[in-house]
């Protein structure tokens, strides 16, 4: 892993970074969520760390960065533009790997399926409404998920 650690802007940009607007790919700032939450439970269960430093909380529509989620939230519901400056030099072939993989597993939903699919896991359903949802309850719902 490259020294230095990712944060969850990074990661956000990243996702944001694999729209084909031709395709009419679409990332709003819920989706966008739904994505970083996955690519943290992910990375938490398969290399017992986390992605990025920021937390996670239970919001009324499912696990949120509060700070990404203020950089993004002027385009309210609408779609988020790709960023046209990446440094794709920040992410390690490790983390493309699994950001990657989260992408090709999770992009394909719509913020709407997504909410509702982390509605339903225990490390939202178990952390009351407004509090940080704790990595080890990431790590312990994702390992079951990810190591089957």
């Amino acid at each position: 892993m490259n020294s230095n650690q990712l944060n969850c802007y990074d990661v956000g940009r990243y996702f944001l970074a694999q729209i084909d607007e031709q395709a009419g790919d679409l990332i709003s700032n819920m989706k966008l969520q739904k994505l970083v939450y996955y690519a943290q439970g992910v990375s938490l269960a398969l290399n017992n760390r986390p992605l990025f430093s920021e937390s996670l909380e239970a919001w009324t529509y499912g696990p949120v960065v509060p700070e990404l989620f203020h950089i993004y939230k002027r385009y309210e519901t609408g779609a988020i533009p790709p960023p046209h400056d990446m440094d794709f030099s920040l992410y390690d072939s490790e983390t493309r790997e699994l950001l990657d993989e989260v992408y090709a597993v999770f992009g394909q939903f719509s913020a709407w399926m997504l909410s509702n699919m982390t509605n339903d896991e225990p490390p939202y359903k178990n952390t009351p409404a407004g509090q940080k949802i704790s990595s080890e309850s990431l790590r312990d719902y994702f390992k079951k998920q990810v190591v089957a």
